[in-house]
């Protein structure tokens, strides 16, 4: 949709360019094309109408219609009369301003006729409706600048604008458009929520400092067992505040609407959210961030009053005939946080588990209950204790008591099946969560299954199910020295609890979809150190590579530890990341799992878009099993589930049990194979790092020598990370940049124009600070050297042995260059399946990317042997 929105500042300056535009009216064209452009993605369609006829209270610039106002005539006059199902439109030229505009006496009188008013300017947009009481507000803007020279400024770089503000944009025109409508579908429920919720965030994170919530931030991290660490982590903990405050509304109007028929009329008012929240940790946040103080200081009291309206239009039958259906709940986990802190999301590696694949897991951990560890009750035995340490909106919990319920009903289940579910929901099936939105989710889903069962928690906050806000990471053992105590009660009790399932509960399965990446903004030494068991294998090969910092990886070690050291018996299955199995980093990972297990069970779903380009061995399609209709990507790398089984009587596992699927229908295979037991059995050697994989070697092949073996030194390729700046075919053109970067006469913000990579700070990469230091310094250290940047393609670079301009110098690589020199490149092991391992020879210095990612450079002369 950036696309619209470049094209809409495009038209807009092309018709002011040619100097004869009237202020208001020549414009017009451009905001139609735009609205109907957004409105095409709706359900149903709106499209714009302007130049309405008069219907008593003026002539409105334009009106938003559905599509089935349109009506199917063929000669016959269309019968006229009827208003514009999403609201009246009022257009005003750039010079003016909207915000005044919207309180002017004609917008009233629209708003009085048509109920909803978008009030523009052509740069700001201000949406006028009604409040909880049925007078005018305004219930949402977006401004593109803040003033008309600046607009038209941005309007003459229409990509670059559209590209910074035309996500934003188009989810404001979204909301304006189904602002009118009743909301009924979860979906569109969990899109203006997490609409709402960004809007919030932002006028957060435009706070410079929250010392008043210091107390708050110091208990929530001694609650979670985390430290909020630089920006990111200062990012994180306002992001929480943010989801306590949305979700805890949602949460408080959920059991609102419970507790009143929808033919009532009384309606539902956020600042009584308090009242209706039943989970202490929840209700504590949200008391300490909720008070009028604090809301106004942030400037929150709005978005909460536009928050509230919104819940208030929701047809609460038709939403909770929906929201009990497990597929329903995903929009407010994974969309939700996609649409509300996308850098959250991302960092996170947070994706929502298919309902296939949780029924899968389910149920395949229940028949090795029966099967492996003799229990014939499975799940509804009560000695069985499950963790879902990553539990989201608890899908695998849900599926963990319906599969509870359909044993105790196949067993001639009586009246005691509701009672013996709540208590299994409150003891011995847990969950932890590190996300307050997905956290309060998982509470309703779980509340909500209970009430519909016949056996509701108990409505003063006595009773809970066991799924905690917690670091799953950390807490595992007793701290050293005397007990901590919070400032606040509830955050103290939330981490107890927690606690105490960590380091007493005997946890018998460990299951779940972990997060497969790792937040840099949240640290503990106890997190890191998680995977040092990995990392020393006894007969395996030395990890290599950094593949054990993955935030999955950390996750298999908590499940792992629990049932070897812990239990001493259960089940670990996990869906997660299918790099490890055959990964240089994972070789102490797998030996330990051949040692620690009796059994090792691997599907492996495929979906890979580096080994296989996401094709089948025949071609087709193979799309990642995350794939939705919100995210039709899904996960870039191929992925497992992994099914680990220890028993009582342990003895060391000495087949892998393999099998794949793949295509686009791979999901409902799953479900279709859980009676079929059919696996290649693998037999994993030392010598071969222990792979999980199938592969097919000569039998001497691991006598062979390795390249490490035969030559003395290697060493990886150079990385730049800033190709466009520092590389060139042209000699003259990278000395060009050079001589603007070194110049201390020409400003940062000229050199950003010319090239922005280089002045686009990064985690690794301060772009101010090392462009202000170089140029004091000069250009005198750095060299422009020939380079062998992809096969047959020799290029030059600026190798520069100080600061992180280059980002990874190889400075011994460098120093073996010289006159007759030459390097054999290669990889440790082929991308693509449909590769052999590559090798290249070359006499330049090679980039790391020369062969792919992952160029490893064996120098096959020394500088001071060359002829």
């Amino acid at each position: 949709m950036a696309d619209s929105v470049e094209k809409y500042l495009k038209h807009l300056y092309e018709i002011r360019a040619s100097g004869d535009a009237t202020d208001e009216t020549s414009y017009y064209t451009a905001i139609d094309n735009l609205l109907n452009e957004v409105g095409k993605e709706l359900k149903p369609r709106v499209r714009c109408i302007l130049q309405l006829r008069n219907r008593g209270a003026g002539h409105p610039d334009g009106g938003l219609y559905t599509l089935d106002q349109f009506q199917k005539t063929s000669d016959e006059e269309p019968i006229g009369g009827q208003k514009p199902a999403r609201g009246a439109i009022e257009v005003k030229p750039t010079k003016d301003d909207a915000f005044l505009t919207a309180s002017t006496a004609q917008v009233t009188k629209y708003w009085k006729e048509y109920g909803q008013v978008l009030v523009t300017n052509y740069r700001d947009f201000v949406l006028v409706g009604r409040d909880t009481e049925g007078k005018p507000v305004k219930l949402a803007f977006y401004r593109l600048s803040p003033d008309e020279k600046t607009f038209w400024r941005m309007a003459s770089q229409p990509l670059k604008t559209a590209r910074a503000k035309g996500e934003r944009f188009v989810d404001f025109l979204k909301l304006a458009m189904l602002s009118p409508a009743a909301l009924a579908a979860p979906k569109d429920v969990a899109w203006v929520l997490a609409y709402y919720a960004r809007e919030a965030n932002s006028r957060v994170e435009a706070q410079a400092e929250l010392p008043a919530l210091s107390n708050v931030r110091a208990a929530l991290e001694q609650a979670l067992g985390l430290k909020f660490e630089g920006p990111k982590g200062d990012h994180f903990f306002r992001s929480s505040l943010v989801q306590t405050l949305f979700y805890g509304v949602f949460s408080a109007w959920v059991l609102w609407s419970k507790q009143r028929p929808p033919a009532q009329k009384e309606k539902f008012d956020w600042k009584l959210a308090q009242w209706s929240l039943r989970v202490p940790m929840i209700k504590a946040l949200f008391e300490q961030v909720a008070t009028p103080g604090r809301l106004e200081a942030l400037g929150l009291i709005e978005v909460l009053n536009w928050t509230a309206a919104a819940l208030n239009r929701v047809d609460r039958v038709e939403f909770f005939s929906k929201f009990q259906e497990q597929e329903a709940v995903q929009y407010f986990y994974e969309p939700f946080l996609q649409a509300f802190d996308p850098e959250l999301r991302k960092e996170l590696g947070v994706w929502y588990t298919p309902l296939e694949v949780v029924k899968y897991m389910v149920a395949r951990a229940d028949s090795v209950l029966r099967e492996e560890l003799g229990l014939q009750d499975g799940f509804a035995d009560k000695n069985v204790y499950v963790l879902d340490p990553a539990c989201g909106t608890g899908a695998y919990l849900v599926q963990v008591l319906r599969t509870i319920i359909t044993t105790l009903n196949a067993k001639g289940g009586d009246s005691l099946v509701p009672h013996d579910v709540k208590r299994a929901a409150m003891e011995r099936v847990f969950g932890f969560e590190l996300l307050p939105a997905p956290f309060v989710i998982s509470h309703l889903q779980l509340g909500l299954l209970l009430q519909n069962l016949g056996a509701p928690l108990e409505e003063d906050g006595t009773e809970r199910v066991g799924v905690y806000l917690t670091n799953s990471l950390t807490g595992w053992t007793p701290p050293k020295g005397p007990k901590q105590h919070l400032m606040f009660p509830e955050m103290e009790a939330e981490r107890d609890a927690a606690a105490k399932v960590k380091r007493e509960s005997p946890i018998l399965v460990v299951i779940g979809n972990p997060p497969y990446n790792g937040f840099s903004g949240v640290g503990m030494e106890e997190e890191s150190a998680l995977v040092d068991a990995y990392r020393k294998p006894k007969r395996a090969p030395t990890p290599q590579g950094q593949g054990l910092l993955d935030l999955y990886v950390r996750f298999f070690r908590v499940g792992e530890r629990k049932i070897v050291d812990g239990t001493g018996s259960g089940v670990v299955c996990y869906i997660s990341n299918y790099s490890w199995l055959d990964g240089f980093s994972h070789t102490g990972m797998r030996e330990r799992y051949m040692e620690v297990f009796d059994g090792v069970w691997i599907d492996s779903l495929n979906g890979d878009a580096f080994r296989t380009g996401k094709r089948t061995p025949g071609g087709k399609p193979d799309p990642s099993v995350f794939s939705t209709e919100q995210n039709p990507v899904g996960i870039q790398i191929g992925t497992a589930i992994t099914l680990l089984v220890r028993r009582a009587d342990h003895h060391e596992a000495q087949v892998v049990s393999y099998r794949e699927f793949w295509g686009t229908s791979k999901r409902q295979d799953l479900l279709n194979a859980l009676n079929v037991t059919s696996y290649q059995e693998l037999h994993p050697t030392p010598s071969t790092g222990y792979t999980f994989m199938p592969h097919t070697v000569e039998s001497n092949y691991t006598k062979w020598p390795r390249l490490t073996e035969i030559f003395p030194t290697m060493s990886p390729g150079i990385k730049t990370s800033r190709d466009a700046f520092l590389v060139d075919i042209d000699r003259d053109k990278l000395e060009k940049r050079l001589e603007t970067y070194f110049d201390e006469s020409i400003s940062h913000e000229e050199v950003a124009r010319i090239s922005p990579d280089v002045m686009a700070t990064t985690k690794r990469f301060d772009a101010l600070y090392t462009r202000e230091y170089l140029r004091q310094r000069g250009q005198g250290p750095g060299k422009i050297v020939r380079y062998e940047y992809r096969p047959f393609d020799s290029v030059y670079l600026y190798w520069d042995p100080e600061t992180k301009l280059l980002d990874e110098k190889r400075e011994d690589l460098y120093e073996l260059v010289s006159p007759g020199s030459s390097f054999l490149t290669s990889r440790q092991k082929r991308e693509r399946d449909r590769e052999g391992t590559p090798f290249y020879a070359t006499a330049r210095i090679a980039d790391w990317h020369l062969i792919r990612p992952g160029a490893a450079c064996f120098p096959l002369t020394r500088p001071n042997a060359a002829r």
